[in-house]
């Protein structure tokens, strides 16, 4: 009987405020203007300085000469091996780099490392936009234990909106999954202990090209 009375008298104040409505009083508030911070580091730094952050291991690379060298730095430091690649334009890349990988779709459940693009770099956030209208697809950004992103500084915007913004006017149809990775997958367990990789990649490297050099 008491928690009828407490739900009508919670329906009852409900009722009342619908029907007396009162005045706004914040009516002057500007939803328009921005609620960020102004960006005042260039947004490769910005973007490096984030995704460090969160974990992610960012590599600046002034061409894509540089990118060979820095790659090939880390991948003997690190021993990867069991690299897969299945993007046509990364493919040509890796050949003419003389990098090891397998594209053979029967191979993808041994990969321990993937090579894909991105769609664009959230600077203020410091995460990738990917999407399922590239040729990796979804599962490559997902399942290996190391997930390689190799993105040029044209791809670079400052935040969600303008990536949002950028990728309407990339695909007249919009992708039928866009996601945004934040570094390395992990969660909280009991006792508060993070867990790394438990859902996805245990590390994530972004290679930024520069593309833009003049």
């Amino acid at each position: 009987m008491k928690d009828s009375t407490n739900r009508e008298k919670v329906l009852k104040k409900i009722r009342d405020a619908i029907i007396d409505k009162s005045d706004n009083p914040f009516q002057n508030i500007d939803f328009e203007s921005s609620v960020y911070y102004e960006i005042n580091d260039s947004l490769d730094i910005t973007f490096a300085e984030a995704f460090n952050e969160a974990n992610g291991n960012f590599v600046y690379c002034s061409d894509e000469k540089e990118f060979l060298n820095n790659y090939y730095y880390i991948a003997s430091s690190k021993k990867w091996e069991n690299i897969f690649c299945v993007d046509d334009d990364l493919i040509e890349l890796l050949e003419l780099s003389k990098i090891k990988f397998s594209s053979d779709e029967n191979n993808f459940l041994l990969q321990k490392i993937g090579i894909t693009r991105c769609e664009f770099l959230i600077a203020r956030s410091g995460s990738i936009m990917v999407s399922s209208k590239q040729m990796s697809g979804r599962k490559m950004n997902f399942y290996p234990d190391t997930h390689i992103v190799i993105a040029y500084t044209s791809q670079l915007v400052d935040d969600m909106k303008q990536a949002l913004k950028q990728i309407r006017l990339k695909y007249p149809t919009l992708p039928s999954m866009i996601s945004i990775i934040c570094g390395p997958s992990r969660n909280i367990e009991i006792e508060n202990t993070t867990i790394i990789g438990s859902h996805g990649p245990k590390e994530v490297y972004v290679f930024l090209i520069d593309n833009l050099i003049q």
